[in-house]
């Protein structure tokens, strides 16, 4: 049977509300407002009040919290920790600033996308530059001075024309300090390293840090 691409973007975004609603944090706009209707984790058990989890538990839920928020791969959450681990400072709190200057996590925060996995797709179809040249990595580390933004061919297209209307304000956090957004433009610059108190993400990175620290 032939499966058209409406019915896959249908199941991803009912896959993104189940684990946005297993996780206790909204990882779309959609999972947003359908968990304001239903604040309970999904399954037959949902409503009911659940035993306690153990200590491995909670922090293996955090972990994918996290993970799941940056929309990335065990081994690249694990590789970020350890360099985070090496840095001087808090790991946790480390661990939150690398992630955060991850390329496709800078195209979200900047308003030219919808969702992390919205952010990644524009940026592996190389619709995304960093200081004029194009970048086709989610993962490419952006530099402090550097400057984000769409390519010139790209920026007619609807995506980016919503985007630079400000299409996504409503959804999205306010544009964190670290970061100068001009969106008409489709530009934003990395002023500064991240601190973890202005990163918009829901997650205790102590509990993360413990996680691997236990393993």
């Amino acid at each position: 049977m032939r499966i058209l691409r409406k019915d896959i973007v249908t199941n991803q975004s009912r896959s993104k509300t189940r684990l946005s609603r297993a996780l206790g944090v909204a990882l779309t706009p959609k999972a947003a407002r359908y968990m304001e209707k239903r604040p309970y984790a999904p399954g037959e058990h949902g409503r009911t009040k659940r035993k306690q989890d153990s200590d491995y538990a909670v922090r293996l839920r955090e972990k994918q919290r996290l993970r799941a928020q940056y929309g990335i791969r065990e081994k690249q959450l694990r590789i970020a920790f350890n360099e985070a681990r090496r840095t001087d400072g808090l790991t946790g709190e480390n661990l939150v600033e690398l992630l955060e200057m991850r390329l496709d996590a800078l195209v979200l925060r900047a308003g030219f996308a919808r969702t992390i996995s919205q952010a990644r797709q524009f940026v592996v179809h190389r619709h995304i530059t960093v200081d004029g040249k194009i970048v086709d990595r989610p993962s490419f580390r952006v530099k402090p001075g550097q400057v984000v933004g769409v390519k010139q061919r790209s920026e007619g297209s609807e995506p980016f024309q919503v985007a630079a209307a400000g299409g996504h304000v409503d959804v999205l956090p306010k544009t964190p300090g670290y970061l100068e957004v001009e969106l008409d433009k489709l530009q934003a610059t990395l002023v500064r390293r991240p601190k973890r108190a202005e990163v918009p993400v829901t997650c205790d990175v102590q509990l993360v840090v413990e996680y691997y620290a236990a393993r």
